[in-house]
């Protein structure tokens, strides 16, 4: 079975177990329950910037949350998954909360839309499930000079990280066969199609409320956080999760296939 395959397979479960779960009043939707449920969320989506007008794609789009919440910020938004299970969940929850989105069931790595479709692209935690060289040369081809493309993505640096995501239980752990959180060594993939790509890591110490449990310790370890990343910038490429930027150059193109 193929890499995809065994991905759509996943999520397809993932979404069958999420809808035997699912009560009717779970579809709606406050923004803050999205924007909020980790820490990176809120300032990574600020990153899109005035959204109003612009057509956005909501790459990996899951549940549907992020891509309501855009919506609402006046987007005309496009949700794209390769998952038929997790469509079915978004399409049922920008119903009940009053929002118009365009669906779409396809593989990331082949984008099917034309050259610079959208103004903007939106994914939180989908580019660690791909082939970085394709993934970057598609959404490449689908912004518009001058538009961005915003990730929020699992970090890979941090041996400590590393070990704990390999060994030690906590919510949340489920993943496929071949996912891996981002590394270094991603960047000069994606530089090669986004040279101005900017990063922001997130959590370096607040990963630990993992182990602890509740959002009072957490929000203690993240404005700790805060302050040792400012004080020490190099230590963000240690942290748990990173917000990438890429924008869409619209002087630069890059030459031959994706690597």
């Amino acid at each position: 079975m193929s890499r995809l395959a065994v991905e759509k397979e996943f999520h397809d479960a993932q979404a069958r177990r999420r809808r035997q779960a699912l009560r009717p009043d779970n579809l709606f939707l406050g923004d803050d329950s999205y924007l909020d449920h980790e820490s990176w969320v809120r300032p990574a989506m600020d990153q899109l910037g005035d959204v109003r007008g612009m057509r956005v794609l909501d790459l990996g789009t899951g549940h549907g949350m992020a891509a309501v919440v855009l919506a609402r910020r006046g987007a005309r938004v496009t949700g794209l998954d390769l998952s038929r299970g997790y469509l079915a969940e978004a399409r049922d929850r920008a119903t009940a909360n009053g929002i118009t989105i365009d669906w779409i069931q396809a593989d990331a790595e082949h984008l099917p839309f034309p050259d610079a479709s959208f103004d903007r692209v939106w994914g939180n935690a989908v580019l660690h499930h791909l082939d970085i060289g394709r993934a970057a040369a598609e959404l490449h081809r689908v912004l518009r000079p001058g538009g961005r493309a915003i990730f929020c993505e699992p970090w890979g640096d941090n041996p400590i990280f590393r070990f704990a995501r390999r060994h030690l239980p906590y919510p949340g752990k489920e993943r496929t066969p071949d996912e891996a959180p981002l590394r270094s060594d991603c960047l000069p993939v994606l530089r090669r199609w986004f040279p101005e790509l900017r990063r922001e890591g997130w959590q370096l110490l607040a990963m630990l409320h993992k182990l602890w449990g509740g959002r009072r310790s957490a929000g203690g370890l993240e404005r700790l956080d805060n302050g040792v990343l400012r004080l020490l910038p190099p230590l963000q490429a240690w942290c748990r999760y990173m917000i990438l930027c890429l924008p869409r150059s619209a002087f630069f193109e890059p030459a031959g296939p994706p690597l």
